[in-house]
């Protein structure tokens, strides 16, 4: 999944959700290091990760684009799935979207001393991209694999993956629908879990 599934549902502790929004760039057992709602938000994003890349329905998706683009499919299908949670949103959500991630953005602001340099780097283009609402809209999704196919030298042609979007919309979107039901229980049973250690 990304950014906006693992901030999603990190529910509403914000140093969870800070861990979690900033796990990728913390390996191994480096995660101890930091304070323990970041080591949850942490070990949370680690099982969302887990449990997304062994499930039959994301393999599914993931399937579906591997012939063009091999092993970049899985990011590919992590960015599709957040543009189905976006444009679904009042689904999840109660809270409109773009202030759902007005807070996100404050939360990263206030806390920016406990992000690493990575993410601090990366800030300015999110927050002045507004990343998290875009993901809303197919425009949106095809400038953020834009971009992905620009760090990958453009070897990945991720840029493309906008035309299978479209031409799957509907088959993408019942794979999401179904994969993200169980997604929510299983973070939810992780999370109470990681509370009670």
């Amino acid at each position: 999944m990304n950014y906006l599934a693992h901030i999603y549902l990190s529910g509403d502790n914000e140093l969870v959700t800070i861990g979690n929004f900033i796990a990728d760039g913390i390996k191994g057992k480096r995660y101890k290091e930091h304070p323990q709602e970041i080591q949850k938000g942490i070990l949370l994003h680690r099982h969302i990760d887990t449990f997304t890349d062994s499930h039959k329905t994301v393999r599914q998706s993931t399937k579906r684009l591997h012939n063009k683009y091999g092993h970049y499919s899985g990011i590919i299908v992590d960015i599709l799935y957040d543009h189905f949670l976006a444009k679904n949103w009042k689904k999840y959500s109660d809270t409109p979207l773009e202030n759902y991630a007005d807070t996100f953005y404050n939360s990263l602001k206030k806390h920016y001393d406990l992000l690493p340099l990575r993410i601090q780097n990366m800030m300015p283009y999110m927050l002045a991209g507004n990343w998290l609402l875009s993901y809303a809209s197919i425009e949106g999704i095809g400038e953020v694999l834009d971009g992905m196919n620009r760090r990958t030298k453009n070897r990945s042609s991720m840029n493309e993956a906008v035309e299978e979007l479209k031409e799957f919309y509907t088959e993408f979107e019942n794979e999401f629908t179904i994969f993200f039901e169980e997604l929510m229980a299983t973070s939810k049973e992780k999370l109470n879990e990681l509370n009670h250690i």
